[in-house]
């Protein structure tokens, strides 16, 4: 398996270097000092979404999924379980999954806190996050202006660091308007998706208002490139960096991003775009679009500067 970002894998080196005596090494660190930028140290967040594409365990047939649904087996949450320790994300937002108990199998409890989403449907949407971080849910974010829509709701925390607070929204929007333009939006699927992006800019507005560093991701089913007017409408709210922005998706094959991290306030200069990267299966069988997943995981690390 390899993690790949536009269909290229990335390796890096580091450098050592030695110096024979204790006062060579002090001058060595003194000219470095003089001739360098002094640069804050930074904890670095490794952040990711990934939909697991009707992520349950019940049978097959069950009320509630579709009836050519195909449940995992044990060796399907295994190897899945395999995908999410090599992704070792810190924070990891996840879709379309029934319940603590599916996802427990891919994100164990001894690794990972889980809040999710309070929605009485099978696919739902949650945040893994790995023991150690400090977090505080927020009750869910409604993504529909029609109240009787069974839409998916946003999970909101907020992540407590070294460097400050970190607000996060994951996100499964309303599918079927991938790319159509404003203008060209008839249909239900466009106007439920527009609808959706004014509550995301009450909710972008609210954070820019209280000065608070947030991301925003998970699946928009939107493709969002070049001037797309869905994310030109969020954008209203705050200016926005997106991970996936120029990039295709190698997950199975050259496809155009409709999974995205975006990020505001002051986790845009935290976000390192240059490590945007997706987490490709070793599996190419067609089959295995159902037995893993028709995503592949997306991830991006933030570089947060220490007090």
């Amino acid at each position: 398996m390899s993690e790949a970002k536009g269909g290229s894998s990335q390796r890096r080196q580091g450098r050592r270097f030695a110096v024979g005596s204790v006062l060579g090494t002090c001058i060595a660190w003194l000219m470095l000092a003089l001739i360098l930028p002094i640069q804050a140290s930074a904890t670095d967040l490794k952040i990711a979404t990934w939909n697991l594409n009707w992520l349950t365990i019940r049978e097959t047939g069950s009320p509630g999924l579709p009836p050519d649904l195909h449940t995992r087996t044990q060796a399907d949450f295994d190897r899945l379980r395999d995908y999410a320790t090599e992704l070792n994300a810190d924070i990891v937002a996840v879709q379309e999954v029934d319940g603590y108990e599916a996802v427990r199998r891919v994100f164990p409890s001894d690794l990972y806190h889980l809040v999710m989403s309070k929605d009485r449907i099978t696919q739902r949407v949650g945040i893994a996050i790995r023991r150690g971080i400090r977090y505080d849910p927020h009750p869910d974010v409604p993504l529909a202006l029609d109240t009787n829509a069974r839409l998916r709701s946003g999970v909101d925390v907020t992540l407590t660091t070294p460097s400050g607070n970190l607000r996060l929204l994951a996100v499964h929007l309303k599918q079927g308007c991938q790319n159509p333009k404003l203008d060209r939006g008839q249909g239900r699927d466009c106007q439920i998706l527009f609808g959706q992006a004014v509550a995301l800019r009450a909710w972008i507005a609210d954070r820019t208002a209280a000065g608070e560093a947030f991301v925003i991701l998970g699946d928009f089913n939107r493709w969002m490139d070049k001037r797309d007017p869905f994310i030109a409408q969020l954008r209203e709210s705050a200016p926005l960096a997106r991970a996936t922005e120029g990039f295709a998706s190698p997950c199975w094959g050259a496809e155009t991003f409709i999974d995205h991290i975006l990020a505001g306030g002051p986790a845009r200069d935290w976000m390192r775009p240059e490590t945007m990267l997706v987490l490709k299966y070793r599996e190419t069988g067609i089959e295995w679009k159902n037995r893993l997943s028709d995503h592949c995981p997306l991830s991006v690390r933030f570089a947060l500067p220490e007090p």
